[in-house]
């Protein structure tokens, strides 16, 4: 019994080693090894994948940071307006305090009678020197002159609009008045424009002179017509002149 034992035993040393238990159990692990060594491989793309948005969301972050750029460039620019503006106030500052106070003196009082009596260029500067006036000298009422701010167009439109509410006058006499260097002494534009673009009734202005001759004077119809119509008069057109008397009472 134990030789049989002993030659079983034997038997079992001399199987082929693909018949012994521990091979397979190497083939397993060799599988099991190349199977998990091919699926390492295959998640290699799945992180090349991954990395793109990292790789594209580079421009968005240029992009701000030129945006950003941008944005300190126009903050800088706009420093640099804010320095300029400084400077040209310092500057208008260092130059008003060089001038004269009569200068300034001059230059108040010409503006007021440009604003307040809708004068001419003219009319301020002889105003401003004048013996009978404010008598600043010729020097101050040139610098006022130029540097005052004033639209002598609508000024002229203004002493137009004056003369025809208050004193009922015709077109050209209001032109000539403006123009006189005995009154207004506006330019032949200014005036122009002044007479170009008032609104009056001219007939009206004309009944209202024909009425103020006809109750202050006793003038007739016909002397009022021709002192209506007279070149040394009120110069008011023929037609006016007819409405006027054809409407006295």
């Amino acid at each position: 019994m134990k030789n049989q034992e002993k030659t079983t035993v034997q038997g079992e040393g001399k199987k082929p080693f693909w018949k012994k238990w521990w091979f397979w159990v190497i083939i397993v692990i060799i599988i099991g090894g190349v199977a998990a060594s091919g699926n390492s491989t295959d998640a290699e793309p799945v992180e090349d994948v991954a990395a793109v948005p990292a790789e594209t969301s580079k421009p968005e972050t240029t992009k701000q940071d030129n945006e950003d750029g941008e944005k300190e460039d126009t903050t800088k620019d706009e420093s640099e307006d804010d320095k300029s503006q400084q400077k040209e106030q310092q500057t208008e500052i260092v130059e008003n305090a060089d001038i004269p106070k009569e200068y300034k003196s001059a230059l108040n009082s010409a503006e007021t009678y440009s604003e307040v009596m809708n004068m001419s260029k003219v009319a301020i500067y002889d105003q401003l020197i004048s013996e009978y006036g404010d008598k600043f000298t010729q020097e101050a009422a040139q610098y006022a002159i130029d540097n005052i701010k004033a639209d002598w167009n609508k000024n002229a439109l203004k002493s137009a609009e004056a003369y025809s509410e208050t004193m009922n006058m015709s077109k050209a006499a209001i032109y000539d008045q403006l123009i006189s260097e005995y009154g207004d002494k506006f330019t032949e534009d200014e005036a122009q424009y002044a007479v170009d673009n008032i609104k009056a009734d001219w007939n009206k202005n004309a009944l209202e002179s024909a009425k103020t001759y006809q109750d202050t004077m006793d003038m007739s119809p016909a002397a009022i017509r021709d002192q209506l119509v007279s070149e040394y008069g009120d110069k008011f057109t023929e037609a006016e002149a007819d409405y006027a008397i054809a409407n006295l009472e």
